[in-house]
C-alpha cells in the first residue's frame, strides 16, 4: 500500500483536507480561500429568505381567498410534498461527496454528463434570473400601494406617478441596487441576507401578534374603475377578529378575477404563485463555492428552511381563514399592514424580504452562469461570464445576469410571471431526483452518500410529480420548455463536451446488460433463434476496411468480434503491449461504422493466439473468418 499512486485516491486523501481542489476549480470562484459562510449563514438564511420572497406577505390573502383555506392548504402540502422529495435527492448527491460551484447544475451535470445537464443548468439560471424579476415586480406593486398616486387608506401618501413605464423604471432603479450588492460578493450579500433575515423574523412576529391584539376593523379598499370607466362606490373588506362563521365563509374556494391582472383564477394559476414562493429550497446549493463544508451544510440547512417555512406558511393560512373576510383577501393583498400594530414594521418586513429574494436569484443565477462558462459548454458566447474579481466574485456572470432580468421586467406583473417560472423550476427540481434515481438504479460504487433518508421510490415519485405539476399549472410552458431543454440538449450533443466527467448512462447500460446477460441461458438456445456469431481475425487493419465491412453484413444481427493476435511473452516485456492498442482499434470500428467488438490477445504464436480469441471470445456455434490473419 505505501507504493500505492492512484491518482484517485490521492484525490480522495487531498480533498478531504480541502487542499487538492484547484484554485478556480473545485471551490467554484476564488477556490477554497473563498468558502467562508457556514450553514446558517450560507444555506438556512437565505433559503428562508427565497422561499418566502414576495408570496408571505402580499400573497398569503391572494391564495386563502380564491382558494379557500381547505384547498390551500392541499396546495401547501403538495407543494413541500414535492419541495420534500427534491431536498431528499439533494441532499443525497450533496453528501456523496465534494460538492463546487454551481451547485444543482454541477450536481446534474457530473451525473447526466455535459449534454443534459448543461440544458437543464441554463434553465435553472433562467428560473433563477426570472424569479429575481418576480421579487422585484412585487416590490414595486408593495411601494406603489403605499406611495403610489392611486394609493388608499390613511397611510397612502400618493407621490409616485403609476403606470406601466414608471413601473419598469422602478423595477429598473431597484435592480441596480440589488446588483450592486451582489457585484461586490458573496461576503457583502451574506451579511446583508442576515439583516434581513432579522427584519422579516420582526415583522412577521409583529404580524402574528396583530391577529391576536388587533379587534375588528373596515379597511379601504383601492378604487376600481367601473365597466364605462365610471367610478365605483368605495369597497371595504373586514377584518372580523378570530370567528367561527369567517372561517366557515373561508373554507371553500372562491375563484374571481384577479384585481391586479384582470384574469380569471383558477386551481392551476393560483397554485403556480405559491409554489413561485416555495421554489428557493436551491439558494444554498447555489452557494457551494462558497460554503465552508457544502457536503454537511447544504442538507441540514435547506431541511431546517423548509420546516420553519411551512410552519409560518400553514400558521398564516389558518390566522388570515379566521380573521378576514374573502373580500378583503381578494381584493386588499397587502393587508398585512391595514391589520398591524405597527404599519411601517409590515412594510420594512415586505420590502427586505423582497430585496433578500431577489438578491439571492441573482447571486444564485451569477453562480450557476459561471460554472457553465468555466466548464466552456457554450463557447464565446458565456466567455465574459467566466471574468472574476480579485477576490473570486464572478463580476461577469453577475452583469449577464443583470441584463436578462432587465428584460424580464418588461413582463410588468407578478402573476403573469409566475407560472413560466414555477414550471422552469419543476424542471430543474425533476432533472434533480433523476440524477439521484440514474445514481441509485445503476448502484454506481462511488455513489455512497452519508444521507439514507432517500431511495429509488422517492427519486421516481419526485420526477412524476414534478412532470405532472409541470403540465397541470401550464401545459403551453412546459412542452416549450422540455422543447428549448430538448433543443439546448442537440445543441451541446453536436458540439460535444468534456468526457471526463463521467455519465450514468454508461453505468445504467452496464447494469442493465449484466442482468440480461445473465438471464442468457445457453441451455435454452434453439435452431429456430439461431444467429451467426463471426469471430473476423484482422492481421494487417489498414487494407482490411472493406473486409469489416463485409463481415458485418453477413453477421445478421449476430456477434461480431474483431480479433487480433500480438506475437510476444508477456513474461519478457516490460508492460502488456495489447492495453495502449484498445483505443485505436475502437477508432477503426467507428471509422469502419461497423457493430462490432473488438479482442486483443498476445501470444508466442498465432496459432494459439487464435485459440485464445476463439475461447475468450465466447463463440458457441459460430463462424471463424480467418483472413487477413498475418501480422
Amino acid at each position: 500500500m505505501a507504493s500505492e499512486s492512484s491518482p484517485l485516491l490521492a484525490y480522495r486523501l487531498l480533498g478531504e483536507e480541502g487542499a487538492a481542489f484547484p484554485v478556480n476549480g473545485a471551490g467554484g470562484p476564488g477556490g477554497a480561500s473563498a468558502r467562508k459562510l457556514s450553514t446558517f449563514l450560507g444555506v438556512v438564511v437565505p433559503t428562508v429568505l427565497s422561499m418566502f420572497s414576495i408570496v408571505v406577505f402580499l400573497r398569503i390573502g391572494f391564495v386563502v381567498g380564491h382558494a379557500g383555506l381547505l384547498q390551500a392548504l392541499a396546495m401547501l402540502l403538495v407543494a413541500y410534498f414535492i419541495l420534500a422529495l427534491t431536498v431528499l435527492s439533494v441532499c443525497a448527491i450533496a453528501t456523496n461527496g465534494a460538492v463546487q460551484g454551481g451547485g444543482a447544475y454541477f450536481m446534474i451535470s457530473r451525473t447526466l454528463g455535459p449534454e443534459v445537464g448543461g440544458s437543464i443548468g441554463l434553465m435553472f439560471y433562467l428560473a433563477n434570473v426570472c424569479g429575481c424579476a418576480v421579487s422585484l415586480l412585487g416590490l414595486v406593486e408593495a411601494v406603489l400601494d403605499v406611495f403610489g398616486a392611486d394609493a388608499t387608506g390613511p397611510s397612502g401618501l400618493r407621490v409616485l406617478p403609476q403606470g406601466y413605464g414608471w413601473s419598469l423604471l422602478y423595477g429598473s432603479l431597484l435592480l441596480g441596487l440589488v446588483g450592486g450588492v451582489c457585484t461586490l460578493g458573496a461576503g457583502l450579500y451574506a451579511r446583508a441576507s442576515f439583516l434581513t433575515f432579522l427584519l422579516v423574523s420582526g415583522s412577521l412576529a409583529s404580524v402574528l401578534i396583530s391577529f391576536v391584539a388587533v379587534g375588528p376593523r373596515d379597511i379601504p379598499l383601492t378604487p376600481r374603475p367601473g365597466p364605462n370607466g365610471s367610478s365605483l362606490p368605495p369597497q371595504f373588506g373586514h377584518f372580523t377578529g378570530f370567528n367561527s362563521s369567517t372561517l366557515k365563509d373561508n373554507l371553500g374556494a372562491g375563484y374571481a378575477e384577479d384585481y391586479t391582472t384582470g384574469a380569471m383564477m383558477t386551481f392551476a394559476s393560483v397554485f403556480a404563485v405559491l409554489f413561485n414562493g416555495c421554489t428557493g429550497i436551491m439558494a444554498g446549493a447555489n452557494m457551494s463555492g462558497e460554503l465552508k463544508d457544502p457536503s454537511r451544510a447544504i442538507p441540514l440547512g435547506t431541511i431546517v428552511a423548509v420546516a420553519y417555512t411551512l410552519f409560518v406558511y400553514v400558521l398564516l393560512f389558518f390566522l388570515s381563514s379566521f380573521t378576514c373576510d374573502r373580500t378583503l383577501l381578494q381584493k386588499d393583498y397587502g393587508f398585512f399592514r391595514a391589520i398591524s400594530l405597527w404599519p411601517p414594521l409590515v412594510l420594512i418586513g415586505i420590502y427586505a424580504t423582497a430585496l433578500s429574494a431577489s438578491m439571492s436569484s441573482l447571486i444564485g443565477a451569477s453562480r450557476i452562469l459561471h460554472a457553465l462558462a468555466r466548464d466552456d459548454l457554450f463557447g464565446v458566447i458565456l466567455a465574459p461570464a467566466k471574468v472574476v474579481s480579485r477576490g473570486g466574485n464572478p463580476w461577469g456572470a453577475v452583469l449577464y445576469s443583470w441584463g436578462l432580468v432587465q428584460l424580464v421586467l418588461l413582463a410588468g406583473k407578478l402573476n403573469t410571471l409566475a407560472a413560466v417560472v414555477t414550471v422552469f423550476y419543476l424542471v430543474a427540481y425533476a432533472a434533480v431526483d433523476l440524477s439521484c434515481l440514474s445514481l441509485e438504479w445503476a448502484s454506481a460504487p462511488n455513489f455512497r452518500p452519508t444521507f439514507s433518508l432517500f431511495s429509488w421510490h422517492t427519486c421516481l415519485l419526485g420526477v412524476a410529480s414534478c412532470l405532472l405539476m409541470m403540465f397541470l399549472i401550464s401545459p403551453g410552458a412546459a412542452g416549450g420548455s422540455l422543447l428549448l431543454m430538448g433543443l439546448l440538449s442537440a445543441l451541446l450533443t453536436a458540439r460535444g463536451g468534456p468526457s471526463s466527467w463521467g455519465y450514468v448512462s454508461q453505468a445504467l447500460l452496464f447494469h442493465q446488460v449484466r442482468k440480461y446477460l445473465l438471464r442468457l441461458d445457453v441451455r435454452k438456445d434453439h435452431v429456430k433463434f439461431w444467429r451467426p456469431q463471426l469471430l473476423l481475425l484482422v492481421g494487417n487493419p489498414r487494407g482490411a476496411l472493406p473486409l469489416l465491412r463485409l463481415a458485418n453484413q453477413l453477421k445478421k444481427g449476430g456477434l461480431y468480434v474483431l480479433g487480433h493476435v500480438t506475437l510476444g511473452d508477456l513474461d519478457s516485456l516490460p508492460s502488456d503491449p495489447v492495453q495502449p492498442q484498445y483505443g485505436a482499434w475502437l477508432s477503426l470500428v467507428d471509422r469502419a461504422q461497423v457493430k462490432a467488438f473488438v479482442d486483443l490477445t498476445l501470444s508466442p504464436s498465432v496459432r494459439q493466439g487464435a485459440q485464445h480469441l476463439l475461447r475468450i471470445s465466447g463463440l458457441g456455434s459460430g463462424w471463424l473468418l480467418p483472413w487477413g490473419l498475418r501480422p
